[in-house]
């Protein structure tokens, strides 16, 4: 948009410009002619009434001399005519075809415009007058003027023109990239805050105050309305956060007192009482589940997850898990990482033993900077990898599998708490991998 807005100030300022020196630049070239013109008119007139003189007394040795010494000054070419067309004197080269004016000065006119002179040209002008009075003429005088002078002062006002057009312009430039620069100072600022905004910065605001006046209100109103989307998202964690604290204890009270029911219960109603036990448990869980995602989400635990530890022990305790379920887990001998990176190495575990099928493998590996786990199960099809970090999502394959839908939504923003990103892909030949990337790739963790 900047460029843009400079390129369209710049093109009108141009356009001005041009519309200024053009014509100005047109106009001196135009005088210069004109004043050619009637200098070199002046002395073709001398000649003339020179000439007349001499055809009326009969003698030429004034006129010659007069010619000779003209066209020795001033480079010009002199010829003087008579009625019938013979040179009667002449001095300098007469290069040009002179044909046309001379019919013309014997029919009594006199030349009245040159061609426009410019630094390009023309070399030389051709001026005609006739000698006699009225219907008494007695020949023509043509003169062939050099046009070095006028073409010299014509060249120097055009460079002067020129130059002081790429003055204006380069100075117009230069306004026109701070105007630019000011009018989208609010849309630059805007930008910047969405943009923070939206990698979960959510206390950024636009700093507003210049710019234009209609882009400045809108910047306030973007601050007031980020202030209230802020505000009502810590509302809703706080809600999230209490509820769930507050729904722990009764849930551990109701299942205390589940389990004391147990021995007053008949052998008929053991089945149902098993199945409490197990909705109770899963409530709890994703109570559970909820107050750790209110917590990262509010960034509570951001000084946890910096605290950097061995991996690989850590790890090590889910073998007994996957042993149990006949599946095998291959581990790194050696990985130091945050906090963080291991609460998401434990929630990509726990869901890979879910999902894999006895006798199937999970491998945990570090390369580059990339933590990737990866399974050999059944995996997901692209459109629902793109889903699955999502919250209380489900797969419709695994909808019968434990679990509350909010593991990968809780490492997803674990990630992003940690300046990483997670990402969901395909193992081949089957199977799904789970990989952490740092914000600064190959720099490790």
């Amino acid at each position: 948009m900047n460029a843009r807005l400079v390129v369209t100030f710049t093109t009108l300022i141009v356009l001005m410009i041009a519309a200024l020196a053009v014509p100005l630049g047109l106009a001196y070239a135009s005088h210069r002619t004109n004043r050619l013109l009637l200098d070199r008119r002046a002395d073709a007139t001398r000649f003339a009434e020179l000439a007349d003189q001499a055809a009326r007394e009969g003698d030429r040795t004034a006129l010659t001399a007069e010619v000779t010494r003209y066209s020795d000054l001033y480079g010009a070419a002199v010829v003087v005519k008579n009625r019938e067309g013979e040179n009667l004197v002449d001095a300098g080269d007469m290069s040009v075809d002179t044909s046309a004016a001379v019919r013309l000065a014997l029919g009594g006119q006199t030349t009245e415009d040159l061609p426009t002179i410019s630094p390009f040209g023309p070399s030389h002008v051709l001026v005609a007058e006739p000698a006699g009075r009225d219907a008494q003429l007695s020949g023509v005088v043509l003169l062939l003027a050099p046009t070095t002078q006028a073409r010299a002062d014509v060249s120097l006002v055009w460079a002067g023109l020129a130059l002081g057009a790429l003055v204006a312009l380069g100075y117009s430039v230069l306004a026109a990239r701070g105007l630019a620069r000011w009018i989208l100072r609010p849309v630059t600022e805007l930008d910047r805050t969405t943009q923070a905004i939206a990698e979960g910065h959510l206390d950024a605001r636009a700093h507003h105050g210049v710019g234009p006046s209609e882009l400045r209100r809108l910047e306030e109103r973007f601050n007031a309305m980020a202030d209230a989307v802020s505000s009502t998202l810590d509302r809703q964690r706080a809600f999230v956060a209490d509820a769930s604290h507050e729904l722990r204890t009764p849930l551990t009270v109701l299942s205390l007192r589940l389990e004391n029911l147990e021995p007053h219960l008949r052998s008929e109603g053991t089945a149902e009482f098993e199945e409490a036990l197990a909705e109770v448990d899963r409530l709890a869980g994703l109570v559970e589940d909820l107050l750790a995602l209110a917590r990262v989400e509010a960034g509570a635990v951001t000084g946890e997850l910096d605290r950097v530890a061995e991996l690989a022990p850590r790890l090590a305790g889910w073998r007994e898990v996957y042993a149990a379920k006949q599946l095998t887990l291959e581990l790194p001998a050696s990985l130091v990482a945050p906090e963080a990176v291991a609460r998401i190495a434990d929630i990509a575990l726990d869901n890979a033993q879910k999902f894999v099928p006895p006798g199937g493998t999970v491998t945990v590996t570090l390369r580059e900077g990339v933590l990737r786990i990866a399974d050999d199960g059944p995996g997901l099809p692209e459109e629902e990898r793109s889903q699955a970090i999502g919250r209380f999502w489900r797969a419709g394959a695994h909808a019968n599998v434990p679990g509350s839908g909010l593991g990968l939504a809780i490492a997803a923003e674990l990630a992003k708490a940690c300046g990483a990103t997670l990402a969901l892909g395909r193992n081949e030949p089957h199977g799904l991998v789970v990989e952490l990337r740092p914000a600064q790739p190959g720099t490790g963790w």
